[in-house]
């Protein structure tokens, strides 16, 4: 680590371990009744959008997102802010939070190229599947061409436009502005067979030039309806330049806890051309392309399963399960040469 970076680094520490500074909207009485609502009505699998929101409320010195702390709530913010807390003060190789981190810049990154790879070929849509408390329409400058279609439950959509309604009325220092094209939020399950028929009535064209985001979902569905997603889109490559973004587990992760999660795949990049999609690449937390400068060490738990052979189920060393997260992207299209 050079000196520059060691710099940053202890500033960064710095930053960690300052007080919770909570945006004062946060403590309204109308957002903490919103927020009461999704602690209360909500399972864990709609609850975990707020726990990605505050990873990347808090990871705010590489992630900008000015709209995550209110979408993710005091009482997620304070629960993974003292996570962090903590093991800055233990100096633990791993903060807590850096994996949605990395995984945040990744699927920023990867949305970025996947647009830029449409060329002029006219308007292009990006599908955020079980969008949660995403808000990417609102942060990332790549989609002021884009045409983005949010898919998620009808509650979690109502009261994420309540949130984001609540945020834009008290902000006084900076203006919260749409910046993707247009934004159009479709109720539905994608445990229901008719996500798509949903989709299309809200405008989504199958023959345009399309970007499939799928982070942080996949795993929660069983696998029947995970490769029936996985196969309404591959569908689209028959119809137009598609992309496909999305993280998957492998079987050890998804032993992590049974009753959350479901569907794994220890080789994506074998399952996904058999469904239709001719490129596909797979990246691991820890590579050069999924880092993004937050896994310097060495020994940490991600760099350590790199090295490994990905057909190896636990670490020579002590036995633990090796437990992979995938970050993945495929596309596909009618001449099979995108």
């Amino acid at each position: 680590m050079s000196g520059e970076e060691a710099h940053q680094k202890s500033m960064a520490d710095s930053a960690w371990l300052e007080e919770l500074q909570l945006p004062q909207v946060l403590i309204s009485e109308r957002v903490r009744s919103l927020h009461a609502t999704i602690e209360q009505e909500w399972d864990y699998l709609r609850r975990s959008a707020c726990q990605t929101a505050a990873g990347r409320a808090l990871w705010n010195h590489v992630i900008h997102d000015p709209l995550a702390a209110v979408l993710a709530g005091e009482s997620y913010l304070r629960s993974l802010y003292e996570k962090m807390r903590q093991d800055r003060l233990s100096n633990a190789r791993e903060v807590s939070g850096v994996i949605l981190a990395v995984r945040t810049l990744w699927f920023d990154s990867r949305i970025e190229a996947a647009i830029n790879s449409f060329g002029d070929r006219g308007a292009h849509q990006v599908v955020l599947l079980g969008a949660g408390m995403d808000a990417r329409a609102y942060r990332l400058s790549c989609l002021k061409e884009s045409i983005v279609f949010e898919v998620d439950f009808p509650e979690l959509l109502q009261i994420k436009a309540s949130l984001l309604k609540e945020m834009m009325a008290s902000s006084k220092d900076q203006q919260i502005v749409m910046i993707a094209k247009s934004l159009v939020r479709v109720a539905a399950d994608l445990r229901e067979g008719d996500w798509i028929e949903e989709l299309q009535k809200r405008g989504f064209v199958p023959t345009r030039n399309t970007v499939w985001v799928l982070e942080g979902i996949l795993y929660y569905l069983s696998h029947l309806h995970a490769m029936q997603v996985l196969e309404v889109i591959a569908a689209n490559c028959n119809l137009t330049h598609t992309v496909l973004l999305a993280d998957f587990m492998n079987k050890s992760s998804v032993s992590l806890s049974n009753s959350t999660f479901h569907f794994y795949s220890d080789w994506p990049d074998h399952l996904l051309p058999t469904l239709g999609y001719c490129h596909v690449k797979l990246s691991q937390l820890g590579d050069p392309d999924a880092h993004f400068g937050l896994l310097h060490d060495p020994q940490n738990l991600f760099n350590k399963l790199r090295s490994l052979p990905r057909s190896m189920e636990t670490h020579p060393e002590d036995g633990t399960p090796c437990r992979r997260l995938y970050l993945v992207e495929a596309s596909g299209g009618p001449s099979q040469d995108s």
